[in-house]
């Protein structure tokens, strides 16, 4: 296809028709959770073991991740895209028909391969694809893409539960996949300066490999993921299992780091770090990462186990946050390209709102109903909806366009991590938070407490007028009691979680005020600086 035509394409059919699959690859994250429990007993396998459907999914996403830049550039960036796009559509095929655990396992593997290269690629597409004055819109759509489909993952994934089987929960990325396949083909070319990328990883015509790159960034992301998605499963450093986990971990991505930054053509281009605004939009991507996926993960969990709430009703909640991003974003994308708001002005009020969010959510007690949940849901999703469009344009504000594929997979990775850590931070913070305040509630309710053994007595009584015998009353009322305090220190639990959260997002809120001041709509350098 000739340049002219090329460029006659409007930069939003390739927009939309790019982001179609990364929406499918972020929504199978969460999707299948609520899924766990069926599949489970489909396979006849214990609930234990199929987290595992889970976790082989994260650590192979993690793996790829990283590497995306690098193979983008050895298969061409759309063939590498639509590659990731039938490979997860094909295997999404076989998690639905899997007759073993074994063969699901190995489908999501493959599944997650696949689905690991779509989102940053689909990130270098875009920034490609618009130019400068017009990113902040393409990046508005992006953050729509990014955070609503996890939060709609687990609200689809137990209405088709409830409702069909939960093999669907992976069916329904087959026709997706094929949508996406035909319009990528159609629309998405890569840019004739992307050519030049290609080139760079061929010497006197043979590709250049960094093999010890690769082997040490795969086997790192794979240790540090298990670690931090089986931890508290397996009673972290209480492990043998999970020690090993960490000491590889941290030694690979220890030796991934120095390799690479003495490495010419390395897998991921630490270097990109030493320009100060995309090092800065790394960390809020990190961030990000921790308070969306860390509260997409509690909040279902508070509602399901602490209030009655069904898995569908838990994950409405989620709906106002994902509406005020959907309606917000694009407005905050004009304000950015019209110049009306700085950047950096715009993200800091963005980080600041966050941050008082999680502070509100901790705040809540066992009578908060739904409308306080969802309004609270809404104003986080107010800060998130004009966080990512200006975090995106500082991110690639001092980036030259041969940088901008390998900065995709770089805030992709920061991103990814984030919500690595943010779900193992809530899971056992939220443990050993309850261990806290039920020794310390304990310590008030000894044997000799009067006033709970006289509320035991009077609840008791009150069964036994109703039916109860006397030793049965005893027993129902010192359970009901039992529950109670389980109730009150797992909220508070949570609610120390929340407090964190915000306090880590507010003292993350002034590093905005060192990035270097740009101005909207301006052209990207063409070197690093």
């Amino acid at each position: 296809m000739s340049g002219a035509t090329r460029q006659a394409i409007n930069p939003w059919v390739i927009a939309l028709t790019v982001t179609i699959a990364t929406f499918m690859e972020l929504l199978d994250t969460s999707i299948a959770n609520v899924s766990l429990p069926y599949i489970a007993g489909g396979l006849g396998r214990s609930f234990d073991e199929v987290t595992w459907i889970l976790t082989t999914y994260l650590v192979a996403n993690a793996v790829v991740l990283p590497m995306s830049a690098w193979l983008s550039r050895v298969f061409g960036r759309k063939n590498y895209y639509m590659a990731c796009v039938a490979l997860f559509t094909i295997t999404s095929f076989f998690c639905g028909i899997a007759p073993t655990l074994g063969v699901m396992l190995m489908a999501r593997v493959l599944q997650g391969i696949g689905g690991g290269g779509l989102a940053p690629v689909e990130q270098a597409i875009l920034v490609d694809t618009f130019p400068p004055a017009q990113r902040a819109s393409a990046f508005a759509l992006y953050t729509i893409a990014i955070v609503t489909a996890p939060a709609i993952g687990p609200v689809l994934g137990g209405w088709i539960t409830d409702n069909y089987n939960w093999r669907w929960v992976f069916f329904i990325n087959i026709p997706v996949g094929i949508l996406s396949l035909l319009l990528t083909n159609r629309f998405v070319h890569d840019p004739d300066s992307f050519q030049k990328e290609r080139n760079s990883v061929r010497i006197n015509g043979r590709l250049n490999i960094d093999g010890i790159g690769i082997a040490l960034v795969g086997v790192g992301s794979a240790a540090l993921e298990i670690l931090l998605d089986r931890g508290q499963i397996e009673d972290w450093f209480g492990s043998t299992f999970i020690c090993w986990c960490a000491f590889i971990g941290i030694s690979c991505l220890t030796a991934a780091v120095w390799w690479e930054l003495r490495t010419p053509d390395p897998i991921i281009d630490f270097r990109l770090l030493k320009v100060r605004n995309f090092a800065i939009a790394n960390v809020f991507y990190f961030v990000f990462g921790i308070g969306l996926f860390a509260s997409t993960t509690m909040i279902p969990q508070i509602l399901q186990s602490l209030y009655g709430y069904r898995a569908i009703d838990a994950g409405l909640v989620l709906g106002p946050g994902a509406f005020v991003i959907t309606c917000l974003a694009p407005v905050g994308a004009q304000l950015v390209q019209r110049g009306i708001i700085k950047p950096k002005n715009l993200l800091f009020g963005a980080v600041l709102t966050v941050g008082y969010a999680f502070l509100h959510y901790s705040h809540f007690n066992l009578q908060t109903d739904y409308k306080h949940y969802a309004l609270a849901r809404a104003l986080q999703g107010l800060g998130y909806a004009f966080f990512f469009v200006p975090l995106s344009v500082i991110a690639y504000s001092q980036l030259s366009p041969a940088q901008n594929n390998k900065a995709s997979s770089l805030t992709n990775f920061f991103r990814n991590w984030g919500g690595s850590f943010g779900i193992a931070f809530v899971t056992t913070m939220s443990e050993r938070r309850q261990d806290f305040h039920q020794d310390r509630m304990a310590a008030n309710l000894t044997d000799s407490s009067l006033s709970l053994h006289q509320s035991i007595q009077s609840t008791a009584t009150y069964l036994q007028a109703h039916g109860y015998a006397a030793a049965d009353s005893i027993a129902a009322a010192t359970s009901r009691y039992y529950d109670q305090l389980y109730a009150q220190t797992r909220l508070l639990a949570f609610m120390d979680c929340f407090h964190l959260m915000g306090v880590l997002t507010l003292v993350a809120a002034p590093l905005v005020l060192f990035t270097a001041g740009l101005k909207s709509g301006a052209k990207a350098p063409e070197g690093g600086h």
